[in-house]
């Protein structure tokens, strides 16, 4: 049996703001833009480039759903960006406004800042070790 994680959903709260962030200032690739049935869309991202897991940026519909933008891993950091360049990515997403929550750390799996999508999801930027 051959499986891989391709897809996650990210509850947000427009289409647009979210494909902005994700593409605009992160440099992912939109995959998908396909307009479904009662004003959904089917948006999917994906870092640059990579054959990895996408993201789902599916538009909150009711209250429940609101209730977790920004909130869907607890208030854990709960997506990891992987960069083969952490100098030439951090500095191309500050200059872009991404909002880094700290400031670039070492440790001893690699080179990490963490950094908050427009919802408050926080998100790790890392480079590993050689």
């Amino acid at each position: 049996m051959s499986q891989s994680l391709f897809l996650v959903a990210l509850v947000v709260d427009d289409y647009d703001r979210a494909k902005a962030f994700y593409c605009d200032c992160l440099g992912f690739d939109c995959l998908q833009d396909d307009v479904q049935p009662e004003g959904k869309r089917w948006i999917v991202v994906r870092p640059e480039g990579m054959d990895g897991a996408a993201l789902l940026l599916a538009q909150a519909a009711n209250d429940e759903q609101r209730a977790a933008i920004g909130n869907q891993t607890g208030g854990r950091v709960g997506f990891f960006l992987k960069t083969d360049d952490f100098a030439r990515d951090y500095a191309a997403m500050i200059a872009k406004g991404v909002r880094f929550l700290e400031q670039p750390r070492y440790e001893v799996y690699g080179t990490v800042a963490v950094f908050a999508d427009p919802y408050g999801n926080t998100w790790d930027l890392i480079q590993h070790s050689s």
